[in-house]
């Protein structure tokens, strides 16, 4: 299923999202873009589907915008969503990135929207947008400063120069580092094991991680309250109760 440039696959429940322009390194244009964003509709949609992974084929994750589209009047941005109808999308599933060869500039940005960071040992990372004149505009400059260390965030994105999966790893960026040619199956892996778990704690997880950051900590401890009082009101906190004192596995319906 999908589209020319952007295919979906489902295994088991998760849905196998991949971007198909190997011609053009899997850089972002306007296709591209609404490929991912029905793709996450996708997602999103269907309760049976529990997670997503996205990748991309020949041996590239994504080589970020496509420049050359740009300058034609392409943008690579869907109204609400941001770069490739992902980086501002307001996801509530689980997602991981599984990355071989270049995750450049937009490339970049598409894995740092995701949850977890698969990655193949020769996998590079950089945001070489200063060198074009720009800057990492789609969560780059937003996002690494949260997730590593400020002078080392500032390092790539003032240089622009990119880094190896090793790396990466060591700044805490990767979840998992895998041979050449594996970070698809170990994410897919990855997903499988999160899909076992309740969908709506899930969803509560991304939230108050997503939501409380920059809020002093009364506020964020508020906020947890509010989606703790949601779920210890649903069927599925009972079922993992009643699940755990049968000695049995839960069977989650999301509500």
């Amino acid at each position: 299923m999908g589209t020319t440039d952007v295919n979906t696959e489902r295994i088991g429940s998760t849905l196998l999202i991949t971007i198909d322009r190997p011609q053009g390194r899997n850089a972002v244009n306007a296709a591209v873009a609404a490929g991912l964003a029905a793709a996450l509709d996708e997602l999103e949609g269907d309760p049976a589907l529990r997670a997503g992974v996205l990748t991309g084929t020949g041996g590239t994750f994504s080589a970020g915008m496509d420049l050359k589209a740009a300058l034609q009047g392409e943008s690579p941005e869907v109204a609400g969503r941001g770069f490739g109808g992902l980086v501002e999308a307001d996801l509530t599933k689980p997602l991981i990135a599984a990355v071989e060869g270049w995750a450049m500039g937009g490339g970049f940005e598409l894995a740092l929207g995701c949850d977890l960071i698969v990655a193949a040992e020769d996998a590079k990372f950089g945001l070489p947008e200063v060198k074009r004149g720009l800057v990492a505009a789609g969560g780059g400059v937003i996002r690494l400063p949260q997730r590593i260390p400020y002078h080392l965030a500032m390092e790539l994105l003032l240089t622009g120069e990119p880094v190896t999966a090793r790396r990466a790893e060591a700044l805490g960026l990767v979840n998992r580092i895998t041979p050449s040619g594996e970070a698809l199956a170990i994410a897919l892996r990855l997903a499988e094991q999160i899909a076992l778990n309740a969908p709506l704690a899930l969803a509560a997880v991304k939230r108050i991680a997503r939501n409380a950051v920059g809020l002093p900590e009364a506020e964020a401890f508020t906020l947890q309250r509010t989606e703790l009082s949601r779920l210890t009101a649903s069927a599925d906190v009972r079922e993992g109760m009643t699940a755990f004192a049968e000695r049995r596995a839960p069977q989650w319906i999301g509500r």
